[in-house]
């Protein structure tokens, strides 16, 4: 089967219109519905009117444990004039819930009577007509609507329900949506991996996904790069199921064969959408059923698969489609975008001072934990390059904004013990996060000069005093006030494999042709530190292999090693312990954390130094290895009065 290059570059708001308007055109959208037990209708859509069957109470109830009496026996009494009433003839107990006898009309709470004998009872107060006494109908009549149409069921709706003796409802039939992996290099999840193979997760997150929106997931097995077999599985998708997805082979490789098969059974509607992640989805219809093609890596899969996969589901059962709350942000950096695609760029959020910011996380389509990260997203729009910094910008939330206001946004160099502390605060502090953005030391301090931080992590050695990060916030904050806090002490060395295979003894042998080089980014304290123990040993960067090429974090450089796509980094040994790589330690350096003075009594940063001060944080911090909590919690350093000690001893509202 020939190849079919997708010409196409459609609008992501023109191609859904169109399916939509074909799918009308084919009756798709016609509601489906299904009777099921009212135990089981939490959460679906009722399809009619529900109305009950029989009032509730459906008789005359006592509202009270007490008295039933006849009203008008009671008149005239009071604590000056009590009445004796006779069990027999003139009152009955009754408990709540109980019927009350047609000669009776009111009830008198239990603790208003006293009992003269086992046969007579005296009251001090009289009895109003119908006094805590339920009548017929009073919560729901017989043919009362409880539900309308349309309404997704609750729990309170499934009490309504059962109380008016209603054991079955009809509600809309769920879409059901078929999820068909496709690949000869996907593999189940548990399968010993080998080179090439590919753990098939995407149909987990469709899946879920489709569960959220109110449809039924049906995914089948795997099918591998075969025409014939791609197309014999759409076919048995499309007479079961109402939306037919084709992961993966929607682009235009030699073994792709999405747009191929649905030309063949129906019809291509659009090819190639004009978003990023995710251009070459394909759009079409079989048998009047929408049939599409969604690409492989999994951050475009989720994100067209909501995009065009969302909107069939609600609109097929009727009821409108529920939109992420939107909130206005301003970017931490500038977002450029290619001119005539819509991008869908992930972010980080958190309430700095008036501001809420908006860090980058990755933007590749294959970066899956950039979604699982991601507080929300922001669409650059299709005729625009970018997006400045400053200017205020929508963002979708993934989150609410209250737990996105309980977010401490960090930026500035990686480290692995800052994991642990949004673990910590996890499991101290529900609801409040710690949110890292790994942009180097320096980028942290320019996070903090544009106030798009709470704190920054740094590790920048001075180089002609031997001190660490003081001299650089001196030099780009010269007017903030600030403190550093030490987190941790750390060994920072050479990252090698297991074994060390090449023999790699230090910095001298990194000038060897035969060894590949993986460095971390410019501004980096770690590519400050490499160079400063280059120009000791009187070595250029131009003499390294891989010199040039960068990660923005030790386990990446690590990972690196590990895919042999490198034989030696610069990173620390947690790290290198974390991917079982070898460690040739080189120096131990300080790694602070700088807080501005504006805003240490902030609620959020009196918890993280209650965490960095806990016994439970330098327990899990040694357990890694490389480390050192020798000055963890203490102040290093500040430019305004500050007594000495550990951080969170100090009372902080004195500051």
């Amino acid at each position: 089967m020939g190849r079919k290059i997708y010409l196409e570059n459609k609008s992501r708001v023109e191609a859904l219109e169109n399916l939509v308007g074909v799918l009308e055109e084919a009756e798709f959208f016609n509601s489906e519905y299904e009777e099921i037990s009212v135990d089981d209708s939490l959460g679906r859509i009722t399809s009619e009117p529900i109305y009950a069957k029989v009032s509730t109470p459906h008789y005359r109830a006592s509202a009270m444990d007490g008295i039933a009496v006849f009203s008008t026996k009671t008149f005239g009494a009071a604590e000056t004039n009590p009445i004796i009433l006779d069990l027999e003839k003139d009152a009955q107990v009754v408990d709540t819930g109980d019927p009350i006898p047609d000669r009776f009309d009111s009830v008198i709470m239990i603790e208003h009577v006293n009992f003269a004998d086992d046969n007579r009872l005296q009251i001090i107060a009289p009895s109003f007509p119908w006094q805590h006494v339920r009548a017929i109908g009073e919560d729901m009549v017989k043919q009362e609507m409880l539900l309308p149409s349309n309404h997704q069921i609750r729990p309170y709706d499934i009490g309504a329900m059962v109380a008016a003796n209603i054991d079955s409802v009809n509600v809309k039939a769920k879409p059901r949506v078929a999820i068909i992996p496709t690949g000869d290099e996907l593999v189940k999840p548990g399968t010993e991996l080998k080179p090439g193979d590919i753990v098939e997760f995407n149909s987990r997150v469709m899946s879920g996904l489709t569960i959220e929106w109110h449809g039924k997931p049906v995914v089948f097995p795997i099918v591998p790069d075969e025409y014939e077999k791609i197309k014999e599985t759409v076919l048995q998708a499309v007479e079961n199921s109402h939306i037919i997805i084709i992961n993966a082979g929607s682009s235009a490789g030699r073994d792709d064969y999405t747009s191929s098969v649905i030309e063949e059974l129906g019809k291509v509607y659009t090819h190639g959408v004009a978003i990023k992640p995710g251009k070459p989805v394909v759009l079409g219809v079989v048998s009047g059923k929408p049939v599409i093609g969604i690409p492989g890596y999994p951050v475009s899969s989720a994100l067209t698969f909501e995009l065009f996969v969302k909107p069939l589901i609600y609109k097929k059962l009727g009821v409108e489609m529920v939109e992420r709350e939107k909130v206005s942000v301003k970017v931490a950096k500038p977002l450029y975008s290619t001119l005539g695609m819509e991008e869908m760029v992930r972010v980080k959020i958190g309430r700095v001072g008036e501001n809420l910011v908006a860090t980058p996380l990755e933007r590749g389509a294959g970066v899956m934990m950039s979604l699982v990260r991601a507080d929300g997203i922001i669409k650059v729009p299709r005729l625009s390059e970018g997006i400045e910094v400053d200017l205020p910008v929508e963002a979708e939330l993934f989150r609410t904004l209250r737990e996105i206001e309980k977010s401490i946004l960090m930026c500035g160099s990686h480290d692995l013990t800052l994991d642990v502390i949004n673990d910590l605060f996890h499991r101290i502090y529900p609801g409040f996060s710690l949110a890292s953005s790994h942009v180097g030391s320096l980028g942290g301090i320019t996070a903090l000069k544009r106030k798009e931080a709470h704190a920054a992590g740094m590790h920048l050695l001075d180089t002609e005093t031997g001190e660490y990060n003081v001299s650089y916030l001196q030099k780009y904050l010269p007017n903030e006030e600030l403190l550093l806090l030490n987190l941790v002490y750390r060994q920072q060395g050479l990252m090698v494999a297991k074994g060390n295979p090449l023999g790699i003894k230090g910095i001298e042998t990194l000038i060897d042709p035969e060894i590949k080089f993986i460095n971390r980014q410019k501004g980096a304290g770690t590519r400050i530190l490499l160079d400063y123990l280059l120009e000791k040993e009187g070595i250029k960067g131009s003499q390294i292999s891989g010199y040039k090429k960068e990660e923005y974090n030790h386990l990446a450089v690590a990972a690196a090693i590990v895919a042999n796509t490198a034989n030696v980094g610069m990173g620390i040994m947690a790290a290198a312990e974390a991917l079982d790589l070898d460690f040739i330690p080189i120096t131990e350096e300080r790694y602070d954390i700088c807080i501005p003075k504006a805003f240490i009594a902030d609620e959020r940063i009196q918890k993280l130094l209650h965490i960095v001060c806990s016994e439970d944080f330098r327990k899990e911090v040694e357990n890694f290895g490389g480390y050192g909590t020798k000055q963890t919690g203490q102040i290093v350093w500040s430019n305004f009065l500050i007594k000495e000690g550990r951080l969170c001893e100090i009372n902080l509202q004195e500051i």
